[in-house]
């Protein structure tokens, strides 16, 4: 059995270091086990110090070293994401405050955006909203769902909202006064793809637009009838 000295203490000479391999021919040694350190009590034929060497091995067993090799964490794949964004703007011939107050009916949007499906506003928190987007495009059925948040809106000037699960998105409706009966409504929505998929993203923003058009005009003709009923 080989021995490794990894302490020495000796009353005379602190320097003496002592590695080498037990030879029982020719030393005397008593081996004692104490907390599973095995303790070495050596003494030469000469005047020498008693040097004690203290070895440590679990149970009394030889345990070889061996390099540890850390192997770094695994980490998943998480792909670069890249903001797209669409705005569209349209004249409406309502009064500023009416198109504002029409916007801010979330629940009533389905009825004039084509690719929204259903808005629920959260009875508890009304600021938060569950939203479901159903389209039909390519000869494919699109459906996704969040959850939005309202930011502050700025009354008659500024609606805004962002996702906090689900789809990621982000979007706003501005409103300019065009006169006392008519404003501009300007709708931006921005949502969130792998920076690989922004060619594609990019190709059918021109879709996207068409399809956000399509709801502004839609969204004219309700804000009239909105505006017909708040007068009565």
């Amino acid at each position: 059995m080989s021995a490794t000295a990894i302490f020495i203490s000796s009353p005379n000479n602190c320097s003496d270091y002592h590695l080498g391999r037990r030879n029982r021919r020719n030393h005397h040694r008593r081996v004692l086990f104490s907390d599973h350190s095995l303790i070495l009590n050596s003494k030469s034929s000469s005047s020498s110090p008693l040097v004690q060497i203290f070895v440590r091995y679990p149970f009394g067993r030889t345990q070889k070293r061996t390099s540890s090799i850390s192997t770094p964490p695994f980490k998943p794949f998480v792909p670069v994401m890249e903001w797209q964004e669409s705005t569209v703007k349209m004249d409406i011939n309502v009064p500023i405050s009416v198109a504002y107050d029409c916007y801010s009916d979330r629940e009533a949007i389905p009825r004039w955006m084509p690719f929204i499906s259903s808005v629920k506003i959260l009875e508890d928190k009304p600021d938060l909203s569950q939203w479901s987007l159903k389209y039909e495009a390519f000869g494919r059925d699109i459906e996704f769902s969040w959850l939005a948040r309202n930011m502050q809106p700025i009354p008659n000037q500024k609606i805004h909202w962002r996702s906090l699960d689900g789809l990621p998105n982000r979007g706003a409706v501005r409103f300019f006064p065009r006169g006392p009966s008519s404003c501009a409504v300007e709708l931006t929505v921005a949502y969130e793809v792998p920076q690989l998929l922004a060619p594609v993203a990019s190709a059918l923003k021109p879709f996207l637009e068409n399809l956000l058009l399509r709801g502004l005009e839609r969204f004219a003709n309700f804000a009239k009838t909105y505006s017909s009923d708040s007068t009565k």
